[in-house]
């Protein structure tokens, strides 16, 4: 029998995991998968990637398809993941481990991010240039800086009268305070923040913060929400399932 096991981030906030919880459900719903389906989350959140295998094999399971509900691709695709599956590859030798790809670039989350910002009040209400800035999680990966680089260069080909600057919250550059900091001392008075993340969580909170304590008088800054679930995300996870129950997935060697 076959299962799919999707795994989250996790974050501390529990209406986050609640989120996700949801989000992951309403994918399920919609993949029209006859199998085993189960969630889990790589840190921070219950049920832990092993339970949640563990739930599929219990059921059944001796094919599991795993399936990274994660917008870019970074250490936890490449690596933090991929470690935990090769420990339960040993613990279960005669379980076919299927290991698919993150969501990363796609031109329906560009359609997403582009649509977001035509909806917003901000966008709508001048006829003024407005400034972008597109806020990822962030990592040392450099394919995460190249993949929200190329999304953001995208999203300013589809939308009229904008310029898009991707930043990140943590460990690339530019920074999200940077890229505030850019905004102030530019000329744009319209400033729309998006949140390039699936959730609420700290991270959200962090940039409410950061976008409050900003006293000019002359510019508009907007926090959008975060992207919360969207038929087009799960028909892009529903790409990559299909991806790999032909083949194209990814090597769990880690070393």
């Amino acid at each position: 029998m076959e299962a799919i096991l999707y795994i989250c981030h996790g974050s501390r906030v529990k209406e986050a995991s609640a989120q996700a919880i949801s989000f992951v459900k309403k994918c399920m719903e919609s993949n029209e998968f006859k199998g085993i389906q189960e969630y889990s989350f790589l840190e921070l959140s219950e049920p832990s990637i092993e339970e949640g295998f563990r739930n599929c094999i219990e059921k059944g399971a001796t094919i599991v398809h795993i399936i990274p509900v994660l917008l870019l691709t970074a250490a936890h695709a490449k690596k933090d993941i991929p470690e935990v599956l090769e420990k339960l590859s040993i613990e279960y030798p005669d379980v076919h481990i299927k290991y698919g790809k993150p969501i990363g670039v796609h031109p329906q989350m560009v359609e997403i991010v582009a649509d977001k910002i035509k909806r917003t009040s901000i966008y709508k209400k001048t006829k003024e240039e407005v400034l972008v800035i597109l806020v990822g999680r962030g990592s040392s990966d450099p394919d995460v800086k190249r993949d929200l680089c190329k999304i953001a260069s995208l999203i300013e080909t589809e939308v009229d009268r904008i310029v898009v600057q991707d930043c990140y919250l943590t460990a690339a550059q530019i920074s999200f305070e940077e890229a505030l900091q850019m905004a102030d001392q530019s000329s744009y008075r319209h400033v729309l923040v998006i949140p390039y993340l699936l959730f609420t969580g700290v991270l959200m909170k962090s940039m409410e913060k950061k976008i409050n304590k900003i006293k000019s008088i002359d510019k508009e800054y907007v926090l959008a929400p975060y992207l919360g679930y969207d038929p087009l995300i799960a028909g892009i996870l529903k790409e990559r399932i299909d991806e790999m129950m032909v083949g194209n997935e990814y090597d769990l060697i880690t070393s």
